[in-house]
């Protein structure tokens, strides 16, 4: 072997050393300051195909954030409620009927979870709008909170013009509902919740492929994996939704 070979050989190992000396003590140090983390998409959705640790997304319609419509229904204590009521106040959105035999029974338990969750919270509500008005009114709505245990003063169960309401849903909220003798119940509706911001926006988090979940799965409890890749419980993810937007 030539002196050359032998002299960069030499000098590899010269820089290698130096290397370590300067900057391995310094990459330490930066660990353990947790300066350094993992790649967000790498470290987010181990166990769950949504990031969980950023800012909620606005979702976009035309490229301009979308924002709860104007509407005006009936409470279960026979007050008038509009949007407006729920300004300043972080909430979910939810179709539902009081004599659905199949998905609302879930919904609504899973929605009196989340709203003991946040009981201390005096600006965090629920936004209930029956889709079968003129069966739902205010006296059932009333008996049916009393049913479910629905305590909190900002969860309104609404009832009015079945037209209005099947408006409010299938383009305020893009959440489908529809009446269909031939299904149990006589209507048809998905069992999404929407999540709404202290002004007034739908907000949600997103995927790790940046896309916005747009709806949370409001029949998907806690004890219930969404897929069997092991996706975070849709309650969950809405409750840690819930709580940033709290804070924001």
């Amino acid at each position: 072997m030539s002196n050359k070979t032998n002299y960069s050989y030499v000098g590899i190992a010269f820089i290698i050393l130096v290397f370590g000396i300067i900057f391995i003590p310094k990459i330490i140090d930066r660990v353990k300051n947790n300066d350094i983390t993992r790649n967000d998409r790498m470290s987010q959705g181990q166990d769950n195909n949504f990031s969980d640790d950023s800012a909620l997304e606005f979702i976009k319609i035309n490229g301009e954030p979308k924002k709860v419509p104007a509407f005006t229904f009936t409470d279960q204590n026979g007050k008038t409620i509009t949007e407006k009521d729920y300004l300043g106040k972080v909430y979910v959105v939810e179709f539902f009927f009081t004599t659905c035999p199949t998905i609302c029974p879930k919904m609504n338990k899973n929605l009196v979870q989340i709203q003991n969750a946040f009981k201390e919270f005096e600006n965090f509500g629920v936004a209930s709008f029956t889709i079968n008005p003129d069966y739902d009114t205010t006296e059932v709505l009333k008996a049916y909170a009393d049913q479910y245990g629905i305590t909190n003063p900002n969860w309104h169960l609404m009832t009015g013009d079945e037209e209005a309401i099947y408006k409010l849903a299938n383009q305020g909220f893009n959440i489908y509902v529809g009446e269909n003798e031939n299904i149990d119940g006589g209507f048809e509706h998905s069992g999404n919740f929407a999540l709404i911001d202290k002004n007034g926006f739908i907000r949600s988090r997103k995927d790790n492929f940046d896309n916005p979940k747009i709806f949370y799965a409001g029949v998907i409890s806690q004890e219930e994996k969404v897929d069997e890749d092991g996706q975070k419980e849709e309650i969950t993810m809405l409750k840690e939704d819930i709580k940033k937007l709290l804070n924001e």
